[in-house]
């Protein structure tokens, strides 16, 4: 339950205040802004660092090139929000709603993502060194391109997701689910694909040199097979 609405004139005043704690100000407060209704106020290249925002309502709210490094987010309403060129370095955004936010150019190095809902969100030009995406719903999102090296999917939803060229060296798929996902040209060498889901998956020009692909699902999967070591895969009809 929302605490109720803030407005521009007392949110100033909050993060005037923050900004002296950061200093170790003796005059500074900490920023709690933990159940508060932001949808009307202007957060465009704010100065957000450290702040509690945990349930926060930021429906569809400007965030644009905001500093939210080390943030707390946990479960905050973000859905629509814009976050272009936003710093989220080491934010924590565990189970929060990133349905058509604008994510591009932001930075999510070491961000904890897990449970996040990115349903058909488009994330090029993110960069995700690091992130933690366990458990988080990537159903449509579209990864093309993008630098996924020892990042953490474990049982991720990447159904239909876009991961065209995307480099999965070394990171964890434990049991995702990558069912009708596009994974042409991915780099997937060495990659422990035990029990996960390709199931009409496109693997058509994709790195799979020294992956394990026991019991894999690969049913109506798009696979070459010079790319892979076929006696490690179980192809389930």
């Amino acid at each position: 339950m929302l605490k109720g609405n803030m407005n521009q004139e007392e949110l100033n005043e909050i993060l005037r205040l923050h900004k002296l704690w950061l200093a170790d100000s003796p005059e500074g407060i900490y920023a709690d802004l933990n159940r508060v209704d932001l949808r009307e106020t202007d957060l465009r290249e704010t100065d957000l660092r450290e702040v509690n925002l945990s349930e926060t309502n930021l429906r569809e709210v400007d965030l644009c090139r905001a500093n939210l490094r080390g943030a707390n987010l946990r479960e905050a309403d973000l859905y629509g929000a814009d976050l272009y060129g936003a710093d989220l370095y080491g934010a924590n955004l565990f189970g929060v709603d990133l349905r058509g936010t604008n994510l591009y150019g932001v930075d999510l190095r070491e961000a904890n993502l897990q449970g996040v809902d990115l349903r058909g969100v488009d994330l090029r030009g993110a960069n995700l060194k690091g992130v933690n995406l366990e458990g988080a719903n990537l159903d449509g999102a579209n990864f093309e391109g993008i630098d996924l090296r020892e990042v953490n999917l474990r049982e991720a939803d990447l159904r239909r997701a876009n991961l065209r060229r995307t480099n999965l060296y070394g990171a964890d798929l434990y049991r995702v689910d990558f069912y009708g996902a596009d994974l042409e040209g991915t780099n997937l060498r060495g990659a422990d694909l035990q029990e996960v889901n390709l199931q009409g998956a496109n693997l058509e020009g994709a790195n799979l040199r020294e992956a394990d692909l026991k019991n894999a699902y690969l049913e109506g999967a798009i696979i070459e097979d010079n790319n892979m070591n076929r006696n490690k895969a179980n192809i389930k009809s």
